[in-house]
């Protein structure tokens, strides 16, 4: 039989200097199970603060809701709720004490806009599926147009719809002009307008789009099987290297690509519903086609 190991090579490196008891930790203090020798005394819990103001409630919540940039004031303020229980002077004085509230959540009229173009945000991001990183950095993009005087003379709802293109952009989302200028309330101009100035004045880092970002979600609208999209990627790089695609609507290009692809293996997909989900012309269309078909 093997002879024990040491006492000392048993015990863990971290146990109790006293006894070699096992240390716990709670509330921030460190001590030994064993013998209640106090190892360390940390005053700041850096847990949950579970909290809930109904006695009734046995299951606590998290309290306050997080910091988010698509809030005028990172959601800091707080609101006055509604109750069916109060009634009569207490239910009239807190409507008054909720009017005063919100008109003081708003303290001047760069603060106002903020709130108009911020919630324009949020709806356009809501309808064109996009993530909260782009709703995010979005309003981040508005508060830097406004802080840099960009706004004057020029409509909130173009810029709103400016920056949630130019977020799509710098974050290699594939969404179009139009698909914005469809779901804002601004026109095409007044938002290529307010985009104009929010890449010349802020400098924002974005290049040429590339039509291989559309392949997959135009090959999902058009019910296109794997393998096309897969031919359709190898003419998107082939016209990128006989350079097809300068000066091209990128969309159409993507188009072209998934159309020339679905013709080789056999698809059943039209030119004009290819151009109908890149947002083109059939003409468009046909000259990538023709000159992808070229030798």
């Amino acid at each position: 039989m093997s002879e024990a190991p040491a006492a000392d090579a048993a015990a863990p490196t971290n146990a109790c200097p006293e006894c070699g008891g096992h240390p716990e930790t709670a509330r921030g203090e460190t001590l030994c199970g064993d013998c209640g020798l106090v190892l360390s005394e940390y005053r700041i819990d850096h847990g949950p603060d579970w909290r809930s103001f109904d006695d009734s409630d046995t299951d606590p919540k998290r309290t306050g809701a997080p910091l988010t940039r698509s809030r005028h004031d990172r959601g800091l303020s707080t609101e006055i709720g509604r109750s069916t229980r109060v009634k009569g002077r207490k239910r009239r004085r807190l409507a008054r004490m909720r009017r005063q509230h919100n008109r003081a959540r708003i303290a001047s009229k760069r603060e106002r806009n903020q709130v108009y173009a911020f919630t324009e945000i949020r709806r356009l991001t809501g309808a064109l599926s996009l993530p909260e990183r782009i709703r995010d950095h979005a309003c981040s993009l508005f508060r830097s147009a406004q802080s840099e005087d960009l706004l004057r003379g020029r409509s909130l709802e173009g810029f709103a719809a400016a920056a949630v293109y130019a977020a799509c952009r710098i974050a290699r989302v594939s969404r179009t002009v139009d698909e914005v200028a469809d779901a804002a309330k601004a026109t095409k101009g007044e938002q290529t307008t307010a985009y104009d100035a929010i890449n010349r004045e802020l400098g924002l880092p974005v290049g040429p789009i590339d039509p291989a970002e559309y392949l997959p979600r135009f090959a999902s609208e058009l019910d296109l099987v794997g393998e096309v999209e897969r031919r359709a990627r190898e003419y998107v790089d082939e016209a990128a290297e006989r350079g097809l695609s300068v000066g091209r609507n990128p969309s159409g290009v993507a188009a072209a690509c998934l159309y020339t692809a679905g013709r080789d293996l056999g698809v059943g997909v039209t030119q004009r519903d290819a151009a109908d989900v890149a947002g083109v012309t059939p003409v468009t269309l046909r000259s990538t086609y023709q000159q992808l078909r070229e030798e």
